[in-house]
């Protein structure tokens, strides 16, 4: 029967109590052994640096040092460690930033000891380990197009088109003034009613003073 490799471990936390717990958990397991532990982020990378172990166990949000701070500042050393983030934040906020640093992968506090043991040995493999519910927001948000940013910057030429709108003038008096055509005015207001999202020209004046786009424009 082949032996089991020894897997080791680096536990970064800021709670010792957390720390402690993870230690006695992984001591009791002849599989593993805790090379050593910190409290934040930047002790941690000087560690993982030093000891070389095959897994950290890495919290997010730490005073001193953040997680996602000390898994880019790892990728960025080449280090040979593979970081599984385990915290208790499963947030967009948190979990993109972690993974896209370069964390192998990622699982919430509140994950039974067993999976906690098989996650540390597939990442110590290689093989990225995801929480169930952190899978599924990863996915929800791949498969969601992201919206469009919304331009709602009026160009020069809408902004002075409105201001003579706030002056109370009408289309064929502003087409004269700016030397344009009815419809051409017709068609900015029609983009500036988009862009403020209004939908008539009392509306438009009353955003274009509350945003202070009135105030920068003054036509000649």
């Amino acid at each position: 029967m082949t032996e089991q490799r020894t897997t080791t471990l680096l536990i970064v936390d800021d709670h010792p109590v957390v720390r402690d717990g993870l230690r006695g958990m992984f001591a009791a397991e002849p599989a593993f052994t805790v090379l050593g532990e910190a409290p934040d982020g930047v002790r941690g990378v000087e560690l993982a640096l030093s000891l070389d172990p095959d897994v950290i166990l890495m919290d997010l949000r730490m005073p001193g040092g953040g997680g996602v701070d000390a898994i880019a500042e790892l990728t960025r050393r080449g280090a040979r460690a593979r970081v599984l983030v385990l915290t208790t934040y499963d947030t967009d906020s948190d979990t993109l930033p972690a993974i896209e640093a370069g964390a192998t992968g990622y699982l919430l506090k509140d994950a039974p000891r067993d999976e906690l043991f098989a996650a540390v040995r597939a990442a110590a493999d290689g093989r990225t380990v995801l929480s169930p519910a952190v899978a599924s927001r990863l996915v929800t948000r791949v498969r969601t197009p992201a919206a469009p940013p919304r331009d709602d910057t009026l160009s020069a030429r809408e902004s002075e088109v409105l201001a003579l709108v706030a002056k109370g003038t009408s289309n064929k008096a502003i087409a004269a003034e700016l030397f344009i055509s009815e419809a051409t005015v017709k068609t900015h207001l029609t983009h500036i009613f988009a862009k403020l999202d209004v939908k008539d020209r009392a509306a438009a004046v009353a955003t274009g003073y509350e945003r202070g786009i009135l105030g920068r424009a003054t036509p000649g």
